[in-house]
């Protein structure tokens, strides 16, 4: 009787249900037209209001400042709401009747892993939930090839788009300076940023570099066109490295207040540390060489670009040993001879790591016999044959062990 209760009022079988459900699909698209036009609507209001704000920073108007920035900041919010109430209304009810495409499905699980950030990292949720509706939209007008449209939103996009990467990534650092572990692995939170940042490099990037303006800025435009190597093809740990390096690279360009200069030290001996255990790694293979140059143009990355804007340091005698390492540095770049140049600065970088790996506490003596190792090969030190002797039944045994030592 249970068995044939079930099947008689099973609802995916009902008739009113299948009613239902044919009404509800015939209905829907009408619901997905009133959304859209609602949203069109609010997107008009959010623009008018930002190109009046925008123009009012213009003139010495104050008060007239104030009213418009808050017109701008209402209209703002009036807008992503109705972004968020297509997706709760239209877009959950496509998925649900299995009227959705691929990316209408993607699009709705995207939403909820943001909306699961909610109770334990607030911060990450407010602004990726905007960043996250924002995109939504523009993707939007872009397919629909509202190209009159797009090319009005593309300012008011970017600036917004800036101020809510700046507010994640700035969210990111202050985790990873946090010491009392409420937060995940340091790890996966070095991920997150480098993420972040090729998130921004490829969606945003693109559309700013448009501007004029950013056409000029020529160290950005070089490291963006280095990093569009890595676009295409299967990417191997040298090359996911190396990646990560240029978009550290664009990231003090773009994001200096958000990344500060403690956060992108402690992302460059991140990436320090591994590009050694890679070179650990493949010492003997034919990946070797790869990895030894890395290591290198990391080494002198992290000097030139990080190091050399350092203001504060912990201690006078790091400053102290910065300037000198920095004045060997420049007497080298003087050399005309190109060959000699790049052993000298080679020679340099390997000392310099010396003496740093010398100083921690952590096991570094692979990496620093393959550097010692290659200042052999540069003839910077020798080879000195040792043979103490040890006594087995009553006869001396010779014992030759390396011992490095500097010409």
């Amino acid at each position: 009787m249970q068995e044939r209760s079930l099947k008689l009022y099973n609802t995916d079988k009902t008739f009113f249900v299948k009613i239902s459900n044919k009404l509800t699909k015939l209905l829907m698209p009408t619901k997905f037209g009133i959304n859209n036009i609602m949203i069109s609507i609010k997107r008009s209001n959010v623009l008018k209001a930002y190109y009046n704000y925008k123009e009012i920073l213009k003139q010495n108007d104050t008060e007239r400042e104030e009213s418009l920035a808050q017109k701008y900041e209402e209209t703002y919010a009036l807008y992503l709401e109705s972004i968020d109430k297509y997706i709760m209304e239209s877009l959950y009810k496509k998925v649900k009747n299995d009227l959705a495409s691929n990316f209408e499905k993607d699009a709705l699980s995207s939403y909820y892993t943001i909306v699961n950030l909610k109770d334990k990292y607030y911060t990450e949720y407010k602004y990726r939930k905007q960043k996250y509706l924002l995109e939504l939209e523009y993707q939007g007008v872009s397919a629909g090839h509202k190209t009159a449209t797009l090319n009005k939103m593309n300012p008011f996009y970017v600036e917004k788009m800036d101020s809510l990467y700046k507010g994640i990534i700035k969210n990111y650092s202050v985790q990873l300076v946090d010491n009392t572990n409420k937060y995940e692995n340091k790890n996966e939170i070095y991920q997150k940023i480098f993420d972040t940042i090729e998130e921004y490099v490829t969606s945003i990037l693109p559309i700013k570099m448009q501007e004029e303006e950013q056409k000029k800025n020529k160290e950005l435009v070089e490291e963006y066109d280095t990093y569009q190597r890595f676009l295409a093809g299967k990417l191997d740990s040298i090359d996911i490295i190396e990646k990560s390096t240029i978009l550290l690279a664009i990231s003090r360009i773009l994001f200096t207040h958000s990344l500060p200069l403690a956060t992108a030290e402690m992302c460059y001996i991140k990436l320090l540390k591994d590009a050694r255990n890679l070179l650990v790694k493949y010492n003997g293979s034919n990946k070797y060489n790869n990895a030894y140059n890395l290591l290198i143009k990391l080494i002198e990355e992290y000097n030139l670009k990080l190091l050399s804007t350092k203001v504060y340091w912990d201690k006078p005698e790091q400053k102290d040993n910065y300037k000198e390492f920095w004045n060997k540095y420049n007497n080298i770049q003087n050399m005309q001879n190109e060959t000699q140049k790049r052993e000298q600065k080679e020679i340099l970088f390997i000392k310099n790591d010396l003496i740093e790996l010398n100083k921690s506490k952590n096991d570094y003596n692979e990496i620093i016999s393959i550097y010692k190792n290659r200042l052999v090969e540069l003839g910077v030190m020798k080879q000195i044959k040792n043979k103490p002797r040890t006594i087995q039944n009553n006869t001396y045994k010779g014992k030759i062990r390396n011992v490095l030592q500097t010409l």
